[in-house]
């Protein structure tokens, strides 16, 4: 009925770890690579990272976030240029299709700004591309697919902003780096007007100029907008692009490096106040991509929205964390005798993947990237009534941590500057098992009249707080209900020997003995059983002296 399974093996089937001796009566559980990954079941902000040690490590994400609206609601178009390879880009939010060219080449995560790539774009277009005017094709094009995007064909667009990440090479007069183009009906429906967007670099700045885009609430009139940058963009180098405008006042603000460069105002007037001109969407219309620029770009949104704040951290301020599963040591109260790690911090310097090592101690680097490790325990997996206790990997934690259960949780935090990261490569919990008591030895059952008396030597085990004693009418199966003790097991306390009376003469009771070491209110914690006894009442016989 009970048979003593192996710790670590148990540990085996649960989870793909590796366990050894520290100490005598130390056991170590040790997380890493797909274990620690799966069993950190909750994350936020963080990401596995396969370049930095010759194992996946935790990161933290450098996933570019939306901006001035976290739950994503206004965000139109995303495209990270994750995916690995060019016929694979997409936009995330299903509103336009993408069609990219046999030279638009997919770079890993050394050569990105954010995420796991970025885009490779070749300058000059193969033979036969298009890359202006009506029917552009171009490195990457974008179509819309979904009634509901905001660039849908005579759709009017009140806020909006649109951002990227750009990596030029050299930044040539006249590299064009993103075009909208499309046909505006005329009020007849018979005539059409020619509709762009086009942002093409001059002097090393970007230029942006809207035409036919922006129009009076009835549509029987429109401006032309131009807008540049006053800063160099520097080539290889990232650099983040955002323009964005604001319905309300007609602001249209252009910023680089989240720095405003430049403000103009759509509206009658040119500046604040008078009416004001928002676009209005033509028929038929695509974007491209990168139709004559050389370098790379990541992270292209569009959002519906005006973005009231600008990051350009590569790793968000708040950081990110994780929380393990509850993690079995087994049976009883086990004391945790400390926690160890291994990780360090991580940066991309130039396109090599810069990794600083450490183990154990603080994780606190000199660029102020660091984590922080918790630990709690609990007897129920599902209930912890313990609060986090912070550790410092190494560190020695005496008798505060205890529970058959322990989760643990780490805080990721970047660099002062948000372009390095922390990162965890392997946790180990060392711990002593609280292993049941040995069972005792020589039990004997002597029968009397409507009962058994029992006996047996203690159990070796120091740690003994008392014996179950079980029993039934067959061998191995021990659910009797007959004694006036009550029903199988009998909690008999720390004595040796105990007489179980009210059991039914003629009948042949079968009994094993079990220690224990300690009980809660719901069960015991009990070792192995003893051997087997048996012993028949009959009426007449005298109770054992």
């Amino acid at each position: 009925m009970k048979n003593k399974v192996c710790l670590i093996a148990i540990l085996y089937l649960l989870f793909p770890l590796s366990g050894s001796l520290y100490g005598v009566g130390e056991k170590t559980m040790r997380l890493s690579g797909d274990s620690l990954w799966k069993m950190a079941d909750y994350r936020t902000g963080v990401a596995e990272e396969s370049l930095v040690r010759p194992s996946t490590v935790l990161v933290l994400s450098s996933a570019y976030s939306q901006i001035g609206d976290t739950s994503g609601s206004s965000l139109d178009m995303a495209i990270s240029f994750d995916e690995g390879h060019p016929s694979l880009f997409r936009d995330s939010t299903g509103n336009y299709r993408l069609a990219a060219s046999s030279a638009l080449v997919a770079v890993d995560r050394r050569y990105a700004r954010a995420g796991l790539g970025a885009a490779l774009f070749p300058g000059a277009s193969p033979i036969g591309e298009k890359t202006t005017g009506a029917g552009a094709s171009g490195p990457l094009v974008l179509e819309v697919q979904s009634n509901t995007a905001l660039f849908a064909p005579n759709n009017r667009i009140y806020d909006f902003t649109l951002e990227f990440w750009l990596h030029p090479l050299n930044l040539e007069n006249g590299e064009e780096i993103l075009l909208w183009i499309s046909a505006i009906p005329a009020s007849s429906r018979h005539h059409y007007s020619f509709q762009r967007i086009l942002c093409v670099s001059s002097k090393n700045r970007l230029q942006w100029s809207f035409l036919n885009f922006f129009a009076s609430v009835d549509g029987r009139s429109s401006i032309d907008i131009n807008i540049s940058g006053v800063s160099a963009v520097v080539p290889k180098n990232w650099s983040h692009h955002l323009i964005r405008f604001d319905s309300d006042t007609g602001l249209i603000e252009y910023l680089v490096n989240g720095v405003s460069e430049a403000i103009v105002y759509a509206t009658s007037t040119g500046c604040e106040g008078g009416e004001v001109y928002s676009p209005v969407v033509g028929e038929g219309g695509s974007f491209v991509l990168g139709g004559g620029f050389s370098g790379m770009m990541d992270e292209f949104r569009i959002h519906g929205a005006y973005a009231p704040g600008v990051s350009v951290r590569k790793y968000p301020a708040p950081g990110g964390r994780i929380e393990t599963t509850a993690i079995d040591l087994g049976a009883g109260s086990n004391g945790v005798q400390r926690i160890d790690a291994s990780g360090g911090k991580t940066s991309i310097l130039d396109t090599r993947i810069g990794s600083e090592y450490r183990q154990s101690g603080r994780f606190r680097f000199s660029d102020d990237s660091e984590m922080q490790f918790f630990i709690r325990a609990s007897d129920n997996p599902y209930r912890w009534n313990d609060p986090w206790l912070p550790v410092i990997p190494g560190s020695e934690l005496g008798d505060s941590v205890k529970g058959r259960y322990v989760q643990l949780a780490v805080d990721f935090y970047p660099s002062a500057n948000g372009e390095s990261s922390p990162y965890l490569e392997e946790l180990c919990i060392t711990y002593i098992p609280d292993e049941p008591p040995l069972p005792p030895g020589q039990l004997t059952a002597v029968a009397a009249d409507g009962g058994v008396q029992l006996f047996w030597r203690n159990s070796p085990d120091q740690n003994t707080q008392g014996y179950l004693v079980y029993y039934g009418t067959s061998s191995d199966d021990y659910f009797g209900e007959d004694a006036a003790l009550g029903v199988s097991p009998i909690d008999a306390g720390k004595q040796n020997t105990v007489y179980i009376d009210g059991l039914k003469n003629g009948a042949l009771y079968y009994f094993r003995v079990a220690a224990y070491s300690h009980k809660s209110q719901t069960q015991f914690h009990a070792g192995e059983f003893s051997r087997e006894v048996r012993a028949r009442p009959l009426q007449g016989l005298s109770p054992a002296r």
